[in-house]
């Protein structure tokens, strides 16, 4: 059994954060773990309350977890502070945890910025580089790059211009092309699209979470990075085509479909 380690927020609802995770991990045939990193009450409709999780949390539960079961890999969600962020990394680079896949989650989908300049400059600086793959959404990737992007060749722009900083594997996801939903994988010069088709569903809640927990589940299980994408956005196609439609907004998506 194949062991794998969210680090993110938790979603009480259950459509995105923690919840989306493990419940991806379970669809996948992995073991799923969590550390906390802040509680939300939140739901279809939005996020109407967050509660940071203590640094010395963090890396308790980080310790618990490395010290016992040790996972094959590792998903990074919501890290909203310098000082989580910071205590992530020292227990990261500490127990030499490997097949890292981070989900910067520096928006909302209202548009609003979730962290700070302090945070985001730690984030790159530190957690980034110890990252195999960074799976930004295109707010997030405009975020990194510091330019507007709406169309492909605008993506691989941006991707080019991340890449000056950070030597991963770049994932940015185009969902929100107006077009299609072209996924671009770029690392060492080396362009990869995974091709997408705009799926007519309201109910996206969660996607980002899904995706990279789909991607960490497939590195996991021995797949490649190209072969874990693939997977990945074939998991999340059928997840938004099953169209489960639950609550008074934007709901989640069928996790075990």
């Amino acid at each position: 059994m194949k062991k794998v380690l969210s680090i993110a927020g938790s979603d009480c609802s259950g459509g995105a954060g923690i919840q989306a995770d493990l419940k991806t991990f379970c669809a996948h045939g992995v073991y799923g773990m969590s550390a906390i990193t802040a509680l939300t009450a939140q739901n279809t409709l939005g996020v109407t309350m967050v509660e940071e999780v203590s640094p010395e949390m963090v890396r308790a539960q980080l310790d618990a977890i490395f010290t016992d079961i040790v996972p094959d890999s590792v998903k990074i969600g919501m890290v909203s502070s310098s000082v989580i962020i910071e205590a992530i990394v020292e227990k990261l680079m500490e127990y030499q945890a490997v097949s890292i896949v981070l989900d910067p989650v520096m928006v909302s989908t209202s548009g609003s910025r979730l962290l700070n300049e302090e945070a985001m400059s730690v984030l790159i600086k530190k957690l980034m580089p110890l990252a195999t793959m960074i799976t930004p959404n295109l707010q997030e990737a405009e975020c990194l790059c510091g330019f507007n992007i709406q169309s492909k060749e605008e993506m691989v722009l941006a991707a080019k211009k991340i890449a000056s900083f950070y030597k991963g594997h770049i994932l940015i996801k185009g969902g929100h092309l107006d077009d299609c939903a072209d996924d671009l994988l770029y690392v060492d010069g080396e362009v990869t699209w995974f091709l997408g088709e705009q799926i007519e569903n309201p109910n996206t809640h969660g996607t980002g979470c899904t995706l990279s927990s789909a991607i960490t589940s497939n590195l996991a299980l021995g797949y490649d990075v190209q072969t874990s994408v693939k997977n990945a956005k074939l998991y999340i196609t059928k997840a938004l085509k099953a169209n489960l439609d639950l609550g008074h907004g934007r709901g989640p998506l069928n996790h075990l479909v």
